[in-house]
């Protein structure tokens, strides 16, 4: 039954469900003027995050911290609209999986490791999550604005800098194909840490488990879809604490920035595979230094 359902049958329900949300709420047509300049945020935020296994919040926070947004503001909202584009993305990246691994050959075993790979970092990355999390609720501790902008500004830059590292990588022509004894241990360990920090700033764990796959030479855009489909995980598990505890999500934004995520997240896998993934990480790492050096409070 599932399977005679078509990509397009649903993006038609989602457009469906979109504008019946739409349409029922208060006043739409000046919702529409204010807000749907968000879709372009989430164009862009959701192709930059699935195209380079970064997190949608390297473009989300930046922005949210010019609208001077609270922190958990910002945090919830954009993992709102993450779960929107990282979910589009992870699809996407998975069905492309699928096609490799019916059509075999070489390809197909430098994604091999795809399921491994998944399997030790979604139970970690989600734990750090919850775990970060509990620890907010229970202790009360508010980040700060000035806080969150410092956090952020230094994660990026660390993480540009990890980025241009990788870059010379990408001219291996032989890729690791198997999992190692170190891996075991390190994969689920940076997870870990890396859904923490998503926790706290709206990006970490793709960015890390990323850059560590391609130091370890494994093929580019098998890192970003395991970056991507991980993210995709990490987000949804943090996403109903934001929802049902901290109640912060500005949904006006996600109603329109959602959308364009989706859009950005179908796109950018073919943006990754029609262009140099040495260009768009040049391009992408220079961006995030940038946005990291601008958000830091002077």
């Amino acid at each position: 039954m599932f399977r005679s359902i078509s990509a397009l049958q649903i993006r038609l329900l989602l457009v469906v469900v979109w504008l019946v949300v739409f349409l029922t709420t208060a006043e739409p047509m000046a919702l529409f003027f204010d807000y749907v300049g968000f879709s372009l945020l989430g164009v862009v935020g959701a192709i930059f995050a699935n195209s380079t296994g970064a997190g949608g919040g390297v473009v989300f926070m930046p922005f949210f911290s010019q609208l001077n947004f609270s922190a958990i503001t910002a945090v919830s909202t954009s993992f709102a609209i993450q779960c929107c584009g990282m979910t589009a993305g992870a699809l996407t990246w998975w069905a492309f999986y699928q096609k490799l691994h019916q059509v075999k050959g070489e390809l197909a075993h430098q994604w091999q490791g795809l399921y491994p790979v998944l399997y030790l970092t979604i139970p970690t990355s989600i734990l750090g999550v919850l775990l970060v999390q509990y620890f907010q609720d229970t202790s009360g501790i508010v980040t700060e604005h000035e806080s969150l902008d410092l956090l952020f500004g230094i994660f990026s830059i660390i993480l540009a800098v990890a980025i241009f590292v990788t870059v010379p990588l990408m001219k291996a022509i032989q890729f690791n194909q198997d999992l190692v004894a170190r891996d075991l241990i390190f994969l689920p360990l940076i997870a870990l840490i890396g859904g923490a920090i998503t926790a706290v700033l709206s990006i970490g764990v793709g960015e890390l488990i990323a850059v560590y796959l391609i130091l370890r030479r494994f093929n580019v855009t098998f890192s970003i879809a395991c970056a991507v489909i991980l993210s995709a995980f990490t987000v949804w598990s943090g996403i109903i604490y934001h929802v049902f505890i901290s109640q912060a999500v500005y949904w006006p934004i996600v109603l329109f920035a959602g959308p364009g995520a989706i859009v950005g997240g179908i796109l950018a896998k073919r943006l990754v595979l029609y262009f140099s993934a040495r260009n768009l990480k040049l391009f992408f790492a220079g961006w995030i230094l940038i946005m990291g050096l601008s958000t830091l409070p002077y």
